[in-house]
C-alpha cells in the first residue's frame, strides 16, 4: 500500500529530467512545426534536412543498411535456426539485389519500373532507414524519464476497459500517429522486453495501434483528392481504427493469444494507492526519473536497438513489397481473392463494388496501393478505400517485417488473420458513414 504521506515524502528525485527531457521528446514527436513551406513534426523536418544535405547520396546509406541487414543473420549464425529464419533471410538477400538494381539502374524492366523497385526504394526504404534510427534515439526522452509511466497510470482504466492493454500502450499509438508504425513498434518491443506487456497485449498493440503516421495519411488524402475533407477524413480514420482495435481484442486469434511474457519476466505489478490517480501517477513518474540512466547512455542504447531493427526491416520491405507488387500487376490473384468481399459489399448501394474489393485486398501488400487504384473513382469509393487502407494496419511491405523483427515472435498467419478481420470490420463501419456523409 502506497500512502499519500509516502508519496509526499519523496525528495531528492532528479525530477527536472521529467520536465526537460519529456518536453524535448514531446516536441520532437508531437508538435507540428511550420518550416520550409510545410508543417510537420520536428523529426520529419530533421529527415528532410538530411535529405537536402546529402541529396542522392542518401541512397547509398540505405543500400549499406540493406546489405548489413542481409549479412547480420549469417554473422550471428541465426539464418538456419528455423525454416522461418531461412525464408526471412532469403528475403533479406533478395532485398540486396533489388537495392543494387534500383541504385545502379541496371536490371529487368519490371524491377526498374517507377511503380515497382524505385517506388519501394525511394518512397519507403530510404525514409525508413532514416526515420527508425532517429526516432529510436529520441525515444529515450519520453520513455526513460517518467512521462510514459505518468501517461500509463492515468490511462490505465480506459485502455484496460476498451482494448485490454495497459495505459502505457497509449504512447505506442501516439508514436505511430506522429512518427511511424516502426517508431511505435520500437516502443512496443522495448516495453515487451522489459516485461511490461504480455505477448497477447503485444499482439493487440502491434496490430491495433501501429498505424501509419499523419504524414502518410496526408499523402493518402492528397492522392485521393480528399484534402478538402481532411479533418473529416482524419477523424473518421481514427474512430474506425480504434473501434476496430477494441472489437478485435475480443475476437480470435487475438483473444486466444497466450498471456506469456518475454523470458517469463512479468514486471507488471498491481499496486494499491490512496488518494487520486493523478497524484499516484506523479509519484510513479518521479520514481522512474530518479532511477533512469544518463541521457547519453540511454540515447546510445536506443539508437543501437533502432539500427538493428532498421537493418532487419528495410531489406524485407524491398523484397516482400516487390513480390506483392508483381502479383498485383502481372497476375489475377488479387482479383480472385477480392471475391471474398463481394457478399459484404453488395449489402450496400455502392457504385464500384469490384474496384473497392480489389483495393482493400491489395492493401495487404502495401497500404498506399489502394489509393493509386481508386484515385479516379467517385468520392464515396475514394473515402471508403482511403479509410480502410489505413485502419487495416497490417501490410506485407512494411508492418509485417517490422513486427517479425521484434521479440514478440508472432506467426505470420495470425497477422494475416488480423488484417482480414480488421478489413471486414473497417468496411462495415465506414461504408454506412460514407454513404450518410456523401
Amino acid at each position: 500500500m502506497v500512502s499519500q504521506d509516502e508519496m509526499r515524502r519523496e525528495k531528492g528525485f532528479k525530477i527536472w529530467r521529467f520536465f526537460v527531457y519529456s518536453a524535448i521528446g514531446l516536441f520532437l514527436f508531437f508538435v507540428p512545426v511550420p518550416a520550409a513551406g510545410t508543417t510537420s513534426i520536428m523529426l520529419d523536418h530533421i529527415v528532410t534536412v538530411i535529405h537536402r544535405i546529402f541529396g542522392e547520396n542518401i541512397q547509398y546509406y540505405t543500400l549499406a543498411v540493406v546489405i548489413a541487414g542481409a549479412l547480420i543473420p549469417f554473422i550471428s549464425k541465426s539464418w538456419n535456426k528455423s525454416a522461418f529464419n531461412m525464408l526471412f533471410t532469403g528475403f533479406k538477400v533478395l532485398g540486396v539485389f533489388i537495392g543494387l538494381m534500383v541504385v545502379s539502374g541496371i536490371g529487368p524492366a519490371f524491377v526498374l519500373d517507377d511503380n515497382m523497385g524505385p517506388f519501394l526504394y525511394y518512397s519507403l526504404a530510404v525514409n525508413l532507414s532514416l526515420l527508425i534510427p532517429l526516432g529510436g534515439a529520441a525515444l529515450g526522452l519520453i520513455l526513460g524519464y517518467g512521462f510514459l509511466v505518468f501517461i500509463g497510470v492515468l490511462l490505465e482504466p480506459l485502455m484496460r476497459k476498451l482494448f485490454k492493454t495497459p495505459g502505457r500502450s497509449a504512447m505506442d499509438a501516439m508514436a505511430s500517429l506522429v512518427g511511424s508504425y516502426s517508431v511505435g513498434l520500437l516502443i512496443t518491443n522495448r516495453t515487451y522486453q522489459q516485461g511490461l506487456y504480455s505477448k497477447k497485449e503485444g499482439l493487440i498493440i502491434a496490430t491495433g495501434f501501429s498505424t501509419v503516421s499523419v504524414t502518410i495519411m496526408v499523402v493518402v488524402a492528397r492522392t485521393l483528392d480528399l484534402m478538402d475533407y481532411w479533418v473529416l477524413f482524419f477523424i473518421t480514420v481514427m474512430l474506425v481504427t480504434f473501434a476496430v482495435t477494441a472489437i478485435t481484442a475480443y475476437l480470435p486469434p487475438v483473444r486466444n493469444e497466450k498471456e506469456s511474457y518475454f523470458n517469463d519476466k512479468n514486471q507488471i505489478t498491481e499496486e494499491d494507492y490512496e488518494g487520486n490517480i493523478l497524484e499516484y501517477a506523479w509519484y510513479k513518474a518521479k520514481q522512474q526519473s530518479h532511477s533512469s540512466r544518463p541521457l547519453s547512455r540511454d540515447i546510445w542504447m536506443n539508437l543501437t536497438e533502432a539500427l538493428k531493427m532498421t537493418a532487419s526491416v528495410v531489406p524485407s520491405v524491398l523484397s516482400i513489397g516487390l513480390f506483392g507488387l508483381i502479383i498485383a500487376e502481372y497476375t489475377d490473384v488479387i482479383t480472385w481473392v477480392s471475391y471474398i468481399y463481394y457478399p459484404l459489399l453488395y449489402l450496400f448501394p455502392l457504385e464500384n463494388v469490384p474496384l473497392i474489393a480489389e483495393a482493400v485486398t491489395i492493401s495487404i501488400v502495401e497500404m498506399f496501393l489502394p489509393s493509386l487504384l481508386v484515385a479516379e473513382a467517385d468520392i464515396v469509393t475514394r473515402f471508403i478505400v482511403g479509410v480502410c487502407s489505413i485502419s487495416a494496419i497490417v501490410f506485407l511491405s512494411g508492418l509485417v517485417p517490422a513486427v517479425l523483427s521484434t521479440s514478440l515472435n508472432l506467426q505470420v498467419w495470425k497477422l494475416l488473420a488480423v488484417w482480414f478481420i480488421r478489413t471486414v470490420l473497417s468496411l462495415l463501419i465506414v461504408i454506412p458513414l460514407a454513404l450518410i456523409i456523401f
